[in-house]
């Protein structure tokens, strides 16, 4: 049965290196900023797939060459996008990282902890939630990407906090991926799709307040 993504572009396209942190990337960072910025709305509102270079360029207000000249292709510019959300979250990770060896602090502070930091993280950046919705709609080389450079890295620090919550018994028994997929994916597509919410609540017109529910909520699910 023929993939979905076949004729979007060779599976090898989708396998490349980091690019080294702090290393210019392109030589003209704001036409290729303006770009990113674009490319990232438009995956995320539409997907890969429905997503064309002309529309990015024309949403940049450039010439679509640009994308060839800064990136190479669709493809490279997706990889640049997700090495952006990693980059962005790098901080988040590890401040969620340090947490277990954090002194003063219970293994259920910390799991709350680290809920919080996700939260001022996603609140950072809502429109990560977003681009995550549409990419999860596929399976495959892209998915396997965003998960290994986005999603694994989180779960490697924070599943290990609810482990030792559970264990200390200040935290329900529970699967602990579970609960990391439900706080992960109900914070992010809470805060990304507020649209949704607004006609039902003000909250979201007063982000303060928001973001207090937000955390109050997401603490609850705990138990």
């Amino acid at each position: 049965m023929k993939h979905p993504t076949d004729n979007a572009a060779p599976a090898t396209a989708f396998i490349a290196p980091r690019r080294a942190r702090g290393r210019p990337a392109y030589s003209d960072a704001g036409g290729a900023e303006a770009l990113l910025r674009s490319a990232r709305s438009a995956f995320a509102r539409s997907g890969y797939d429905a997503t064309s270079v002309r529309e990015i360029a024309r949403e940049s207000g450039v010439d679509p060459a640009l994308v060839a000249h800064h990136f190479g292709s669709k493809a490279a510019l997706w990889i640049a996008v997700v090495d952006q959300i990693a980059d962005e979250a790098a901080p988040m990770i590890a401040k969620t990282a340090d947490l277990r060896q954090t002194a003063g602090l219970g293994p259920r502070a910390r799991v709350e902890t680290a809920v919080s930091i996700l939260i001022d993280q996603v609140f950072l950046t809502p429109d990560v939630g977003m681009f995550f919705s549409t990419a999860a709609t596929e399976t495959g080389e892209r998915l396997d990407l965003l998960i290994e450079r986005v999603v694994r890295p989180f779960h490697d620090v924070f599943v290990p906090l609810l482990i030792d919550a559970i264990d200390a018994g200040e935290v329900p028994q529970q699967d602990p991926e579970i609960m990391f997929m439900l706080l992960a994916n109900g914070i992010s597509k809470t805060v990304a799709y507020s649209h949704v919410l607004r006609p039902f609540s003000s909250l979201t017109r007063r982000p303060r307040e928001f973001k207090s529910a937000v955390l109050k909520s997401a603490l609850a699910t705990l138990g």
